[in-house]
């Protein structure tokens, strides 16, 4: 009976390693695939947003904004993605960053804040400007893109997008085209989202000004596109003199927030 049952057992590793392997394999070839279709021109802005959330963690905001900048130079120097929704991301990011170090200087290290000597309405009156820039964007991509097949996103980014890529196998152009479309797709998805997240740090630029009425205004504006907003709910109760809302066990694990 004990040979029947390690043979069983042996036989069950055996198929786990074996499933576990062709998992393996076909994630590589999967995404092998997906990195090959992306457009070259602006993988190093892609590579350089997978150190961002490192960078905010650590609170070092001379290596944030030198990221952001850096990112937002390939993008507006490449044909095609002078105002993309990448570039939404960007500046509502570093209006977060912006409004963080105006709430939290004091315990922010001189040598990890590149803007020790700015004062706090200043802070804020960068973040409000790249929180606009950001709501100019998404807003810009709906007026474009909203209601578009495929084919007619294609159609629209075609021209601009293919500009450069001259001598590019013809193959190889239809695929990175296809990509950008499927991005443009995704970015249409979140784009409410990422409206909520702006009008919340509009808020929080006018709840520090005092102007409480408009505050409000603004997260009930941002509720209204994404009702899983926390950070607007709380913000709006606390305004209105409500109890804060904590997030759950799943909520803490998975926080919505985290990929803006």
């Amino acid at each position: 009976m004990g040979i029947f049952a390690n043979r069983s057992t042996r036989a069950l590793i055996l198929i786990m390693i074996v499933l576990v392997i062709t998992g393996i394999l076909i994630a590589k070839f999967y995404y092998g695939n997906i990195n090959k279709s992306l457009d070259p021109r602006v993988v190093k802005a892609r590579e350089l947003y997978a150190k961002y959330n490192s960078y905010a963690q650590e609170g070092n905001y001379y290596k944030v904004f030198a990221l952001l900048d850096s990112i937002e130079s390939i993008y507006r120097a490449t044909t095609h993605y002078e105002g993309s929704f990448e570039l939404g991301v960007l500046y509502n990011n570093r209006a977060a960053a912006l409004l963080t170090i105006s709430m939290f200087a004091d315990s922010i290290p001189m040598e990890y804040n590149p803007y020790s000597d700015l004062t706090v309405d200043s802070l804020v009156t960068l973040a409000e400007t790249n929180v606009l820039k950001a709501i100019s964007v998404y807003d810009n991509l709906i007026t474009v893109f909203s209601g578009k097949s495929h084919e007619q996103i294609s159609e629209i980014i075609e021209p601009r997008f293919m500009e450069g890529f001259e001598s590019i196998a013809p193959d190889l152009k239809t695929k990175y085209l296809v990509a950008r479309t499927k991005d443009i797709e995704k970015a249409i998805l979140e784009n409410d989202r990422r409206l909520s997240v702006c009008y919340t740090n509009l808020g929080i630029v006018l709840r520090h000004r005092e102007q409480y009425k408009q505050a409000v205004e603004q997260y009930k504006k941002a509720l209204e596109l994404w009702d899983r907003n926390l950070n607007a709910e709380n913000n709006l109760n606390y305004l209105l003199g409500k109890p804060l809302v904590k997030r759950n066990f799943i909520q803490k694990l998975f926080p919505p927030e985290r990929d803006q």
